[in-house]
């Protein structure tokens, strides 16, 4: 290596966009910190829920684990049978030699080690040249286009809003995002779902140890009791998301099975959905964000760099998350997805800029190990992309229809999925 690497130490994001997008930075500082009533989806101030009874147990649980920020699938999934992506990638490709459950064309980024258990169990797949149908190299645009899967259409529903809406179910448990106060574009729309920063945060503001004979909740109760319209539905059954809850919040905060999570933002919000999924309210859909994955400057090498970091970030928290779960793990599926794929060739940052295909990652119950998709090879030029070869919406459709018992027409409407066979037979 003839030139130095930059430090470690420099910010991972380099895009003036992503930085604005940060779900964590941007629509935080938009909404302040998890309040009572953040359990329902609101649109243009009012609550879009009803009274609802409370969620039967759910018996398959999908945990969505979004990486923000477009991370780079050929780092993490390595096409070391093609010549191109050594050729391109001078100073950051992974060495050949050090790859995990190598076959003759892919292998896994060494830091991913953690997940070897699962993967040698057959249990882990990677489907790569995954995406959008057209390269869209916005953060904005194409976290709109993944979450709302539904193109042309003029409702802002999201993929993952249709997949709860499918049933009688009208609970917000249903679907949760965890680590955040603001719902994903996937779970916006009619269905009522639950947004908040963790376990804990799931509580009505002011009923706390300043309340202790609980005049809060009755005075919110009362209030409520009789208001019409969708704001008092919304509210009512707000309340009454909190108080379903309480197996959760109540439950014990030590991970079980000798589980180990990450400190980090990740590792926490794993930590919580293995709580969440323990405390069998019902929820069958778990969002979680990752980020920034958005490595324009010091992706860096085995050595060093931000990847590397965060790889190995995100392996120990899945592997402590399915740990901790033991036995209910059998009902729960991983899935990740990214708004897009990095280039092929480095730039002169040690990164990689705004590209288009991409890995997907599965992870649990019902998943067909191995490695999937078809490989378009790659060229190398200054702007070449990772071709997309197959529609993140066809590995999607084949989870919620194995694990969920969903059809794809009622979650990815006007979609015709192909076959990729990551999902066994149900």
């Amino acid at each position: 290596m003839t030139s130095s690497s930059p430090s470690p130490g420099t910010s991972p994001c380099s895009c003036e966009e992503f930085a604005t997008l940060s779900r964590r930075g941007l629509l935080r500082g938009l909404v302040g910190t998890a309040a009572a009533l953040t359990t329902t989806t609101t649109i243009g101030g009012a609550f879009m829920s009803t009274s609802y009874a409370a969620t039967p147990t759910a018996p398959a649980v999908l945990v969505v684990l979004s990486m923000r920020g477009a991370v780079d699938g050929m780092s993490l999934v390595v096409p070391h049978a093609d010549p191109v992506y050594y050729a391109a990638r001078p100073r950051i490709a992974i060495p050949a030699s050090r790859l995990l459950a190598k076959d003759g064309f892919f292998g896994l980024h060494p830091d991913l080690a953690p997940l070897l258990p699962w993967w040698d169990a057959g249990a882990m797949a990677a489907v790569h040249a995954t995406g959008l149908p057209a390269p869209n190299r916005s953060h904005f645009a194409a976290i709109e286009a993944v979450e709302d899967a539904d193109p042309g259409s003029s409702e802002r529903v999201g993929w993952l809003n249709r997949l709860i809406g499918r049933d009688t179910t009208t609970s917000p448990l249903q679907a949760i995002q965890l680590g955040e106060s603001v719902l994903p574009a996937a779970l916006l729309g009619p269905q009522p779902a639950v947004a908040v920063d963790s376990v804990e945060a799931m509580v009505l503001s002011g009923a706390d140890r300043w309340d202790p004979a609980g005049r809060r909740p009755r005075s919110m109760t009362t209030m409520w009791t009789d208001v019409p319209g969708p704001l008092g539905a919304g509210a009512r059954a707000a309340m009454q998301a909190v108080t379903d809850f309480a197996p959760v919040r109540t439950s014990s905060a030590t991970p079980a099975n000798g589980a180990v999570y990450p400190q980090g933002d990740l590792g926490e919000s794993l930590a919580a959905a293995a709580r969440t999924i323990r405390g069998d309210v019902g929820a069958e859909v778990i969002t979680i964000d990752s980020g920034s994955w958005d490595h324009h400057v010091n992706l860096g090498t085995l050595e060093w760099g931000h990847l590397q970091r965060m790889t190995k970030e995100l392996a120990a928290a899945l592997a402590a998350f399915l740990t901790d779960l033991g036995p209910l793990a059998g009902k729960v599926t991983v899935v990740t997805l990214s708004e897009f794929g990095r280039r092929t060739r480095e730039n002169a940052s040690w990164g990689l800029d705004h590209g288009h295909g991409n890995v997907m990652l599965l992870l649990g119950a019902g998943v067909k190990g191995g490695y999937h998709g078809t490989w378009p090879g790659l060229v190398d030029t200054v702007d070449a992309d990772l071709r997309v070869t197959t529609d993140y919406r066809s590995v999607l459709s084949e989870v919620v229809v194995s694990r969920l018992g969903a059809s794809s027409a009622q979650v990815f409407p006007g979609f015709a999925p192909e076959s990729v066979g990551v999902m066994r037979a149900p």
